[in-house]
């Protein structure tokens, strides 16, 4: 019995231990989105089984599970997605976004969040909708498209557009948003990335939300991220190649040869016709004796026809390719990519070559500790210079550039102006160069759950040379030239976080950061003026009979401590708070630190047990308090010496130099920082159907810094100084609807809004009751209770005709000035606010259709200026004046000059220039038709016998129409009918993306 006993118990207990052994398999992996983000907060949940976790901070789960058990992964926004547990012990978990809602982790600096647990100002860009765009430039990928950022046009290569987020807070200092690629401040160009290697770009707008960047997050943040490889994963191989041509969008050109000869008769209207209306030709006045006088030979004026702007303009083409590899196994993941964009613009030797290098690598060198980098190289060649675009303009077609033989005329017109070949026909090199490292280690410490340490050590080393040399430099005496630039700066950053959940309902994250940043410039220059031979180029400067040498350099430095504690309970109630500490090496002796705190908290009110509605879906208020700083030029608060002639040795005897003082030293600037309050909602009602979020801002900005004027007498010119306040007041509204879906047929919607008020509350001192006190500083056009943009001029009236009553000093033909005052004088006192130069609001309407494989996006943009908003002035450089020059020089064909044939003429036009000429401004109100693609998938059974992933063929519209009154080049550049402006262009291009 004994034994029997005995060998019962001996059988079972090996039963159970093999159980045992298996029920406690340890099952470990990450979960993803489509894209390569990370999803923290996922839940993971066995089967028909009570066992379940969650992902951590990084997305990384662990779980005990048997072989066949299905793990079920499940995360608002994403679509729940099942596995079954094999042989292996590590799974790499690919989540798809549901079609109805936009990406649901956004980056909000030193980590990622739940964008149901943002309570911060934080928007997405929809880069999908844009990819098959020719946007060499990943800002142009965001033009228009998130509600608050305002990134404005592009009209030359491989340039990078202005970029800003909910108005100008700065007089003087910097205005720039600041841009974070992969964790580490990026202070490069925007254009050394590859807009193909972005994963997502989040767009980080309230002080609450940027006060994480303390000094340097004042006028808003992008956070970019790059592209990922996936965990065991096959190696997947990607190829895109497209081609765009690009025209201008606007049909601006100089006059030919024969409107040219009608300017110049139209110019000398009073002896061209006949008095007393000046309507009837005169029969004897005679052309010749009117054109300049370099144009007419023997009285014979030339019979020149040259097109000087078909010679200087082409069409433009950009041609993109890229290529990338990535994959993964067990414990690391890779994303390697190159790709190469050569872009040559409508004006010739406009160009632009960029070739970029990336590689993403990720290594679990434990299960608790893995490293890896994000880095790129970019290597950029501009080489080539544009002819003269004014002078192209100017240039009569009376006249050519070229002689008999061929050889270029340094001055056709026999005056002071140049052949704008001149600045064509040279020998240029201009190539800039970009390495981009961030090097981290990421532990989680096994004995502290919830404990992680991150270490990030960032670099940045950027070169460029530019070079040259030109015959007809130095007065045709030849110049060369040799400039050389280095830039380094490096981030060290540490970064600590604990993650837990209590009691089931109660959610804490900390996160802790100290870290440090140094940045330094180092400039040569060398030149060369007069060379009897230039066949060497810019390889011999010594050869020249003038040389010159320059050079230069600086270093600054950052130090920063950061603590932020995020707290959720029951996935309703959130909070936000931040404080960062920041010291800059540039700032005042006495100023050298600031602190920078932020406080935000969010109510998701559809998860409270009163909320009963078969309508909306979610419901989330926010409320957040920041204030961040912007940092100023590294020698703003120290003394500056400039150069100046000092003393004359006897008559006829050389000039000697002397090193002056021209500013002063303010060793108690203080620093420039925004503070404010953003207000939220976020909604998403029908199930889905409709999502989106209304936004309310307000700010303000203390102690402007600025440049105050400092009376001669003193012996300096000026001093910098905190000076003034500025607000800025909005609100944005943005609003996705999935109109229609159905097996075959899908159509979305997504709509944003946002208007901007800027106001100068203060400039050199406040009263009691906070409001300014001293007076507007008239001279550098800023005005208490104003924008930063009025404009402060004389009132334009109608142009006087023939007949009319004109004061003395006054024609017909030259506009009125409206006698504000009424005391007969024009004089200062009769200026006036008309208006201003920031817009009402901007906003972007995206259509998306999907028809089978077939997907069809129309993207629209807008800029209104409402009621006296989005102003300029818009009138011709040359053609008003009877001048030696106006006579000489060509204009832009869309002209509208007064003459008495066109009393309705725009633009005046007068025989003696009168004392006042007031500038005329209009609106630059416009619609664009800014982005259109259609692309075509090729269903995946036609693939599969080619041994392809996915194949995708597309054809895209860049600026293909715009809607506007403004006239002369494009309304957003506000270039108008000047010569010194350029066109925007519209493209048109086609591609294909193969993945195999």
């Amino acid at each position: 019995m004994k034994k029997s006993i005995l060998k019962y118990f001996i059988f079972f207990s090996v039963l159970f231990s093999c159980l045992s052994a298996t029920a406690q398999k340890k099952i470990t992996g990450i979960v993803k989105d489509a894209v390569g983000l990370t999803i923290p907060g996922a839940n993971v949940k066995i089967k028909d089984k009570k066992a379940e976790t969650q992902t951590d901070f990084d997305g990384n789960f662990t779980i005990s599970a048997e072989s066949g058990d299905v793990l079920i992964f499940s995360f608002v926004g994403m679509t729940t997605t099942e596995i079954t547990i094999d042989s292996r012990s590590n799974y790499t978990v690919v989540m798809q976004e549901l079609a109805s809602q936009l990406n649901e982790v956004v980056v909000v600096g030193y980590g990622t969040k739940k964008k149901t647990d943002v309570t911060g100002a934080v928007s997405t860009a929809n880069l999908k909708a844009f990819e098959d765009s020719p946007n060499p430039n990943l800002a142009q990928s965001l033009q228009g498209s998130v509600a608050g950022l305002n990134v404005g046009q592009t009209n030359s290569a491989g340039s990078t557009p202005n970029i800003s987020i909910r108005g100008r807070n700065s007089l003087a200092g910097n205005n720039n948003v600041l841009i974070v690629v992969d964790g580490i401040v990026y202070t490069g160009s925007i254009n050394d990335l590859n807009p193909d290697d972005v994963a997502s770009v989040d767009v980080l707008k309230d002080a609450s939300s940027t006060a994480i960047y303390g000094a340097q997050g004042a006028n808003g943040i992008l956070m970019i991220t790059t592209k990922k490889g996936n965990k065991n994963k096959a190696p997947q191989i990607s190829f895109s190649n497209s081609y765009t041509t690009q025209i201008p969008t606007i049909n601006v050109e100089p006059l030919d040869r024969q409107d040219y000869l009608d300017k110049v008769r139209d110019l000398y209207w009073n002896k061209s016709y006949l008095a007393p209306d000046y309507t009837v030709p005169d029969p004897s006045f005679n052309l010749a004796d009117y054109v300049d006088d370099s144009l007419v030979n023997q009285g014979q004026i030339s019979g020149a026809d040259y097109n000087w702007w078909d010679a200087a303009t082409k069409t433009g083409s950009i041609q993109d390719f890229n290529l990338s590899v990535s994959g993964g196994g067990d414990n690391m993941s890779y994303l390697l990519s190159a790709s190469h964009t050569d872009q040559e613009g409508y004006i010739i030797n406009d160009v632009s070559k960029r070739t970029t290098i990336r590689a993403n690598i990720d290594v679990n060198l434990k299960d608790w500790w893995t490293v890896g980098m994000q880095s790129f190289a970019t290597f950029s060649d501009y080489s080539g210079e544009e002819p003269t675009l004014s002078g192209i303009i100017r240039q009569a077609p009376l006249v050519e550039p070229f002689d008999a033989d061929g050889n270029l005329i340094p001055f056709p017109t026999g005056t002071i102006y140049s052949n704008p070949f001149m600045t064509y026909y040279v020998d240029n090199l201009d190539k800039s160069n970009n390495l981009f490292g961030n090097f981290y280690s990421d532990i989680k410490f096994p004995f502290i759950k919830g404990l992680s340490y991150r270490v990030n050590f960032g670099n940045n080393y950027r070169w460029a040379n530019e070079y040259g040399s030109s015959i007809y430099g130095a007065g045709l005496t030849g110049s060369a030239y040799k400039n050389h630039s280095t830039r380094y700066d490096y981030t060290f950053d540490n970064i600590f976080t604990y993650k837990r959940t209590f009691a089931e309902n109660h959610e804490l994250e900390a996160t802790f950061l100290y870290g440090a940043s140094e940045r330094e410039a180092e400039d040569t220059s060398a030149t060369g003026e007069g060379f009897t031979d230039l066949s060497l180029s810019y390889n011999a400067l010594e050869q020249a009979t003038i040389q010159k040498i320059t050079s230069g350099g600086w270093h600054e430095a950052l130090s920063y401590q950061m603590g932020r504690v995020n707290y959720k309970y029951k996935d309703k109630y959130l909070f936000t708070g931040t404080i960062r500490r920041d010291g800059f090496s540039g700032f005042a002796e006495n100023e050298k630190w600031g602190v920078f705190p932020s406080a935000a908290l969010g109510w998701v009110i559809t998860k409270e047990d009163f909320f009963k509605s078969k309508v909306v879906d979610l419901l989330k208020l926010r409320a957040g308090y920041g204030s961040n700083g912007n940092l100023t030029s590294r020698y703003f608060s120290l003394s500056r010496i400039g150069r100046s002639s000092g003393y004359v040795y006897g008559d006829g005897g050389s000039t000697e130099f002397m090193q002056q003082l021209n500013t002063l030293a303010n060793a108690n600037l203080q620093w420039e920082s925004t503070g404010g309050i953003n207000l939220g909602l976020d909604f998403k009602l029908f199930k889905g159907i409709l999502s989106g979020s209304v936004e309310y801002y307000n700010t303000e900005t203390k102690n402007q810094l600025f440049s105050r004027s400092v009376p001669s007498i003193t012996g300096v010119t000026s001093v910098n100084v905190n000076l003034g306040n500025i607000q800025n007041t909005g609100y944005e509204f943005s609003l996705t609807s999935n109109n229609i879906k159905n097996d075959n047929f899908s159509w979305s919607t997504t709509f944003n809004y946002s208007h901007n008020d800027n106001k100068i509350l203060a400039l050199t001192g406040l009263d009691e009751d906070g409001n300014g006190v001293e007076d507007d500083i008239v001279a550098d056009n800023l005005f208490i209770g104003k924008s930063i943009g009025t404009i402060y001029a004389y009132e334009a009236g109608p142009i006087y005709q023939i007949g009319d009553v004109i004061p003395t000093g006054y024609y017909p033909g030259t506009r009125k000035v409206i006698d504000q005052n009424n005391d007969g004088l024009i004089d200062s006192n009769d200026r006036v606010f008309q208006g201003k130069s920031e817009p009402e609001f901007r906003a972007g309407l995206l259509n998306t259709f999907t028809y089978k494989d077939f997907t069809l996006n129309v993207f629209l943009n807008t800029v209104q200026g409402g009621k006296d908003g989005y102003l300029s002035a818009n009138e011709p450089t040359y053609g008003g004046r009877q001048s030696e020059i106006d006579n000489l020089f060509n204009i832009l064909n869309n002209t509208d000059f007064w003459t008495p044939l066109n009393p309705d003429g725009i633009n005046s036009r007068y025989v003696t220039a009168p004392k006042v000429i007031p500038s005329v401004f209009y609106e630059r109100d416009f619609v664009r038709l800014q982005d259109v693609s259609l692309s075509y998938n090729f269903p995946k059974s036609l693939l599969d016998s080619a041994g392809l992933n996915s194949l995708r063929l597309f054809v895209s519209g860049k600026n293909l129409a715009t809607w506007t009154d403004w006239k002369g080049w494009d309304p957003e550049t506000g270039q108008g009918l000047r010569d010194d402006g350029r066109p925007v262009l519209k493209g048109y291009s086609f591609g294909l993306n193969v993945t195999f």
